[in-house]
């Protein structure tokens, strides 16, 4: 998986090519750790170019978005393909985080 990041102020675009499963996951896991570093963030994942999602990350976006909710920021994902908004629809995720 590529991570590409834009930050603008206080709001970060990472823009994930590939899959995001148990192999990449941590991946994600610590350029969200270091961007929760510098404080209070919002963030936009950009899913156009993702092609798959497994549970563990599923299980890295609710915790970022847990992290998200006690900053009092936001977080949300745009341009997910139907096969990836089908994962967050059956797994309830939908509600959670937002998704556009």
């Amino acid at each position: 998986m590529e991570i590409m990041k834009n930050i603008e102020g206080s709001t970060a675009q990472l823009a994930l090519v590939g899959r995001l499963d148990s192999i990449t996951s941590t991946q994600l896991s610590k350029e969200l750790d270091n961007l929760f570093e510098n404080g209070p963030i919002s963030i936009v994942f950009d899913f156009n170019a993702l092609e798959y999602i497994s549970s563990a990350g599923l299980r890295i976006l609710l915790t970022a978005q847990k992290k998200i909710n006690s900053m009092g920021t936001k977080l949300k994902i745009t341009g997910a393909r139907p096969l990836v908004k089908e994962v967050f629809d059956v797994t309830g995720f939908s509600g959670i985080i937002e998704i556009e």
